[in-house]
């Protein structure tokens, strides 16, 4: 009866793919009090994520949609996961993160909602480029 609500499903915006090659100055990163930030994008792990991005993206187009919209609703297709905290810059950014629930979301052209398209078989392609499955034990004793 106890649901996660998860924060920063974007990772500080580098699921948006504008980390791909560097951090531009317009960038949240390139901020002095995201120093940290920075840090985690121009490190050996950052640019992992970067590869695992790419290796995202061919199921991005597949179901017609963003790396954005795949990472939200990755999220909220996990049983555990109440409700996800989008943090948008903007108005198009929120527009286009509403498109991995809402038809005709705008962002990157895409028509339909990205949530229902998150089947099985999707989510253990996504699982097993990101190689961070989370692990759900269930009690049935309570």
């Amino acid at each position: 009866g106890v649901g996660a609500m998860t924060w920063s499903p974007l990772a500080c915006g580098i699921i948006s793919g504008k980390y791909g090659n560097g951090v531009p100055e317009s960038s949240r990163a390139a901020l002095k009090c995201y120093q940290w930030l920075k840090e985690k994008i121009i490190s050996e792990e950052g640019r992992k994520q970067q590869v695992k991005l790419k290796d995202l993206s061919p199921i991005a187009e597949r179901l017609g949609c963003t790396l954005p919209q795949l990472a939200v609703a990755w999220c909220l297709r996990n049983e555990g996961v109440s409700s996800v905290l989008l943090g948008s810059s903007n108005p198009e950014q929120l527009i286009e993160n509403l498109g991995a629930i809402q038809a005709s979301a705008g962002g990157g052209g895409t028509s339909s909602e990205v949530l229902p398209k998150m089947t099985s078989h999707i989510v253990n392609e996504i699982d097993n480029i990101l190689g961070n499955k989370p692990y759900s034990k269930k009690d049935y004793r309570s």
